[in-house]
């Protein structure tokens, strides 16, 4: 499956399958469990999907596996020494734009980029080559046959329940955890969340209005719940998930469903949220038959975020790809509600 389709089905169900940028997640973050605390500067246990992981106190060689937790530990003041090759968003080597920022910005070399596997499969010479202390997928859709071949190289820390659902706080948290940075990351969060505050109170425009937030792709329209995150940093901005978007859902997902094109006239929403590779998907997006009978689309109240950076960046967002993408998003909703 293309990047593009995993990345407008990013759910639950869809992941357990194929990573895709969209995530899981709901406006309560808990942290992951541990048994013990690493802010006491000892080991600490963390619970996941496949049993529970000890983690050696203060680890230096981290490896990253799936979305967020390479932006987690970079926010938290650890580079880590090998972190996954990204075709969706990344450049020519793999580094998405704010990952390179940041690293750059703390006057340290890129980590080295693991190579991209066609398979699905973990690249576990190159991991092993790394020499990692632990490996942290805490956002990822590893088997638990490739987490206990991960485990034979380093400790490794999974996902919670279900492959690529960690809603994107708990993520930070988690990472936190591992790295014994309870601290940090509490503050990375609050950081985040003031940022979030400051905008909602730039745009008192915001507040009230109804939201709906789709990508049409490849055939398929995609509708996303206030579950999702990419839905839930809006409604901090001020904004309410569009009643239509529960009334219309048809069971696919907790988080995201499909629509047909025969339904589009019944999205009612003040203002959609549309997402497009290119600016050639987003102009038909506004000028095609199957769409412009949207409501919103009629009404000119459409916000579009366009280009792959931008859309990774808030599908689903992590510590580092929020505060990065955050005014573009914000300009394109302030456009639409005007």
């Amino acid at each position: 499956m293309p990047r593009r389709l995993k990345l407008a089905a990013l759910t639950a169900s869809a992941l357990a399958t194929a990573l895709v940028l969209a995530g899981c997640s709901t406006g309560a973050s808990g942290d992951a469990p541990a048994t013990d605390s690493a802010a006491t500067g000892g080991d600490v246990t963390i619970e996941h999907a496949f049993g529970e992981t000890t983690v050696p106190a203060d680890p230096q060689n981290v490896v990253t596996l799936g979305w967020g937790s390479t932006d987690a530990a970079i926010a938290l003041g650890t580079i880590p020494v090998a972190i996954p090759f990204d075709s969706y968003a990344g450049d020519d080597d793999g580094v998405l734009p704010w990952v390179k920022e940041a690293v750059e910005t703390a006057g340290a070399e890129l980590p080295e980029i693991l190579p991209e596997t066609i398979d699905d499969e973990p690249p576990y010479e190159a991991i092993a080559a790394a020499d990692p202390d632990v490996i942290l997928a805490v956002y990822s859709g590893i088997t638990e046959e490739q987490y206990e071949t991960l485990s034979q190289i380093a400790p490794t820390v999974a996902y919670p329940d279900q492959a690529w659902s960690t809603p994107w706080r708990d993520v930070v948290t988690t990472v936190g955890k591992a790295l014994g940075k309870d601290e940090q990351a509490t503050e990375v969060l609050q950081g985040i969340d003031d940022q979030l505050a400051e905008a909602a109170a730039a745009h008192p425009e915001f507040e009230g209005k109804t939201i709906a937030a789709v990508w049409d792709v490849a055939g398929t329209f995609y509708v996303y719940k206030k579950e999702d995150p990419r839905v839930e940093f809006m409604l901090d901005l001020g904004f309410e998930s569009a009643p239509a978007v529960d009334e219309l859902a048809n069971g696919d997902s907790t988080f995201f469903y499909t629509l047909s094109y025969e339904q589009l006239d019944q999205l009612q929403a003040d203002v959609v949220l549309s997402y497009s590779d290119t600016q050639a998907e987003a102009d038909a997006f506004l000028t095609a038959p199957q769409t412009s009978v949207i409501p919103a689309v009629q009404a000119g109240n459409v916000a579009q975020l366009v280009g792959t950076q931008y859309i990774a960046a808030v599908s689903p967002p992590t510590a580092l790809s929020l505060p990065w993408g955050l005014d573009q998003l914000v300009d394109a909703l302030a456009a639409a509600t005007k």
